[in-house]
């Protein structure tokens, strides 16, 4: 048996990690400081504690891309990070996406506009980590066909059957064309 064990029996021993831990988050260009538990998911700190809600939670497993953002350019499934470890990193929700320069304001990102002009939200749910995975997509610049695209946004589940209206969304801003 461990000696350890032995001197401190389960309800006298101390929890090893802190309750609450001190994290900064640079979330679409703005830096916010949390107090949150270091077991906090970057998807909950963003709904729960920043509430920006346009990111969903789906499964929560990593299984259907509802929480799908974008750190540093790339898309994650936020349910699978924890806040902690995005410290000093670029994080994108879909709140962002949109030109936040005051210029534009009013003024959708190309993919946002795409996805309205081709009826691809339907129910609207998972739509926010769609167009996140497809701006991600573009950034990764390996969709060349349709079947790529198909491929590449496979990881983000779509329950109302929208899959050739968010593929028709994609190409139409990968090919710059107008709808």
């Amino acid at each position: 048996m461990n000696p350890a064990v032995e001197l401190y029996p389960p309800d006298q021993r101390t929890p090893s990690l802190p309750p609450i831990h001190s994290v900064k988050l640079r979330v679409n260009g703005k830096v916010t400081e949390l107090q949150i538990a270091p077991w906090t998911t970057l998807l909950d700190a963003l709904r729960e504690y920043m509430d920006l809600t346009g990111t969903k939670k789906g499964c929560d497993h990593g299984q259907c891309g509802a929480c799908t953002i974008l750190v540093n350019g790339k898309r994650i499934n936020s349910c699978l990070t924890l806040a902690i470890m995005q410290e000093d990193t670029e994080i994108t929700t879909i709140e962002g996406l949109a030109p936040q320069d005051g210029s534009s304001a009013g003024q959708l990102h190309p993919l946002q506009q795409a996805f309205i002009e081709r009826d691809a939200f339907q129910c609207g749910y998972c739509t926010p980590g769609q167009i996140c995975s497809a701006v991600g997509l573009m950034n990764e610049g390996k969709a060349r066909t349709t079947a790529d695209i198909r491929e590449l946004m496979s990881g983000n589940i779509c329950r109302c059957g929208a899959y050739t209206n968010i593929v028709d969304a994609i190409e139409d801003v990968l090919n710059q064309k107008t709808v």
